[in-house]
């Protein structure tokens, strides 16, 4: 078998597999123990061993932008399917509470510090924003969203309802649901006034 005919064949269900759990053991061990967490824990997590992590990400900073893309892109189909969705107060409603309840179950966003440059990570980001754009074009065109919200200003507010919970010691895990209701109130036309400054923009 030539080696371009090797490339093109789909990945054995075991690779997949291991990935899979090499992906979660890693998210589970970033989250305990920040950037510092050891390769040779992340395997043991995972029931690998460490040439198994090796063989999938040749270093920390490959499996930190592999939970990123696999993160943003899960948000990314997400949004995608509620494209569909008949209601577009809905569908934004469920986005933001599907961003926000993926931060809540495990906060990953210090690792973009790490790795959030790196290409594969800007083109997920590309993709989930994209999808964003279109959720929010979709919702300013049928009247349930002010007018002078953007894309941007979703992307950035997906992460408020935890951040704010995240200031309250012990807070009730459903706390940020609060704040997420705070947010979409915010969103909608009835009431609106101006904003006071531009909406940003991000390179």
């Amino acid at each position: 078998m030539t080696a371009a005919a090797a490339a093109a064949r789909p990945p054995r269900a075991d690779a997949v597999r291991n990935r899979r759990l090499l992906l979660a053991a890693a998210a589970d061990e970033f989250a305990k123990h920040g950037l510092d967490a050891s390769v040779a824990d992340i395997a043991r997590r995972a029931g690998v061993g460490k040439g198994t992590v090796f063989r999938h990400f040749a270093t920390k900073d490959d499996l930190v932008a592999a939970i990123l893309t696999d993160r943003m892109d899960e948000l990314h189909r997400r949004g995608e399917e509620l494209l569909a969705a008949a209601d577009a107060a809905s569908a934004l409603h469920e986005f933001l509470t599907a961003a926000a309840g993926q931060r809540q179950e495990r906060d990953l966003s210090f690792l973009a510090e790490a790795a959030g440059s790196m290409p594969e990570v800007a083109a997920a980001r590309d993709r989930m924003t994209g999808t964003i754009d279109r959720i929010v074009d979709r919702a300013r065109e049928e009247g349930v969203l002010r007018a002078d919200i953007t894309g941007t200003d979703v992307f950035l507010l997906m992460c408020a309802p935890n951040y704010i919970a995240g200031y309250v010691p012990d807070a009730s895990p459903d706390l940020w649901r609060r704040y997420l209701g705070v947010i979409l109130d915010g969103l909608r036309p009835e009431g609106a006034r101006p904003l006071p400054a531009e909406a940003p923009t991000l390179a």
